[in-house]
């Protein structure tokens, strides 16, 4: 998701936050690879979840590990496209779900009789602003800091079991 949200450009003086491994490109690339994405060519986006501590992260942009959080950024990040009309929710979803499920021979990713109940209830148009200080993660090192976006998640559920629900939902 790093690749198709950001270019070189938004590295600016240096942001740590947006060193990865590979590293980003140029607003040509990233636009050819959201185009790639539209067509089918590439049929998996991951979060790219690889955190650092924040001592590994503020050091100088040529010493600091690559990497960012980003399980919490990526639903959100992904329907960017579909709210630009850019790319169908229906083959935005099935990049993050039946998938790559299917590279993996998984039975999960989809909803069917028999599958995991694996299930992401979300707003697709609440309006969110990533704050590193309310991300669940240990590490605090997100490109998308003060990013707004759409799509705000109220509940996870993992095999039928509520694994996240904001507290004013956990009664629910």
């Amino acid at each position: 998701i790093n690749h198709l949200s950001f270019n070189e450009i938004d590295i600016g003086d240096y942001r740590t936050f947006l060193k990865f491994d590979p590293p980003v490109r140029g607003e040509d690339d990233r636009q050819a690879t959201i185009e790639a994405l539209a067509s089918g060519l590439i049929d998996i986006v991951v979060s790219a979840h690889a955190p650092a501590p924040a001592e590994d992260k503020r050091l100088p942009y040529d010493e600091a590990a690559p990497g960012a959080v980003g399980l919490q950024t990526l639903l959100a990040a992904l329907l960017a496209f579909h709210h630009e009309g850019r790319i169908p929710l229906i083959d935005l979803m099935r990049t993050v779900t039946s998938r790559p499920a299917d590279l993996l021979g998984l039975a999960a990713g989809r909803l069917a009789k028999g599958a995991p109940a694996d299930l992401v209830l979300c707003d697709l148009n609440a309006p969110i602003v990533i704050d590193l200080e309310k991300l669940k993660s240990k590490s605090r090192n997100s490109p998308f800091d003060g990013r707004r976006l759409q799509g705000e998640v109220k509940m996870t559920l993992v095999d039928g079991r509520v694994v996240y629900a904001p507290a004013d939902r956990q009664s629910s």
